[in-house]
């Protein structure tokens, strides 16, 4: 069963200073997306749908969109403040984003195979689509609890020398499914580990953690509860200016609840991303190196 690729891309970049999912990283104009998008394709994906925002949405298909038309069946989802359910209004003031889980609802009526989810300025290695495929060509649907699948990356592979990130940490079973899962904001790199202001105390994270990149293997089964999920993240959000409604809480919720479980999906790999500006420069080095290496052609999209 071939598989659909959902690219989180409607980020405005606050951190970075400006729109990181279109920044190139090498001398072709290409972007981490699409060294994303072609490792995606190596492994049998077909359709790629990208969650963006109407202001950027010109110059996202010119750049990104159009180049791999031929490759991909491509859709384009809008993420946008008022896209809310029916009954609701944007509150006074608000102008921060709803978060991840709601980009990933906005795309509820494009989505109908199993389907990979990740963010467009994470750069994630060819084995973790490897393993995300194989996961959700053999999935099974309608079997009362849902089955998804998380790959998991070292949080001393997936920091920055620049600044702080945010990941989810997590806990596996023996079994390899996962049990827990916490966005934690703001882990800085403390040598070969993490660590985090919990409001009180600093709390150190071993570097061989498990933590979540947003690198999601999904089915079309998660978008009911979804709904209902972020319609209860309205109704009883502290902090309905600022909070957001994150894929990672919602996925442990669900697990908690017994709704579904979660295949872990180890990988060594090393992350890099542009989080910062300064983090460019290394991730431009380290596309250099792969194509040096053989494992990217140098130019993708011929």
């Amino acid at each position: 069963m071939k598989s659909t690729l959902v690219i989180l891309a409607a980020g405005m970049g606050s951190r970075y200073g400006g729109l990181k999912q279109m920044d190139s990283i090498d001398e072709y104009n290409n972007k981490i997306i699409d060294f994303s998008m072609y490792d995606a394709l190596r492994e049998d994906f077909d359709e790629v749908v990208f969650i963006i925002k109407k202001a950027i949405a010109e110059d996202f298909i010119n750049q990104v969109g159009k180049r791999v038309e031929k490759y991909f069946k491509v859709n384009y989802v809008y993420q946008e403040l008022d896209k809310l359910p029916e009954g609701y209004k944007v509150v006074a003031d608000r102008t921060k984003p709803w978060g991840t889980g709601h980009a990933l609802l906005c795309c509820k009526d494009v989505i109908t195979k199993p389907f990979c989810v990740i963010n467009s300025d994470d750069f994630y290695g060819r084995e973790a689509y490897n393993k995300i495929h194989n996961f959700l060509a053999n999935v099974k649907l309608g079997a009362g609890k849902m089955h998804f699948a998380m790959v998991g990356y070292e949080l001393n592979k997936t920091l920055t020398d620049n600044g702080t990130v945010t990941r989810g940490v997590c806990i596996a079973d023996s079994s390899g499914y996962l049990q827990d899962i916490k966005e934690t904001k703001d882990i800085k790199k403390n040598g070969n580990n993490g660590s985090y202001y919990d409001g009180n105390n600093w709390v150190d994270i071993k570097g061989d953690t498990l933590v979540s990149m947003n690198f999601w293997g999904l089915t079309p089964e998660i978008f009911s509860y979804l709904e209902k999920g972020f319609k209860d993240f309205l109704n009883n959000t502290q902090d309905i200016l600022n909070d957001e409604f994150y894929i990672p809480t919602f996925i442990d919720y669900l697990i908690k609840n017994n709704k579904c479980d979660v295949s872990v999906l180890s990988t060594k790999a090393k992350w890099f991303g542009v989080t910062y500006k300064e983090d460019k420069k290394d991730v431009v080095n380290s596309i250099k190196k792969l194509k040096a290496e053989g494992i990217y052609p140098e130019i993708l999209w011929k």
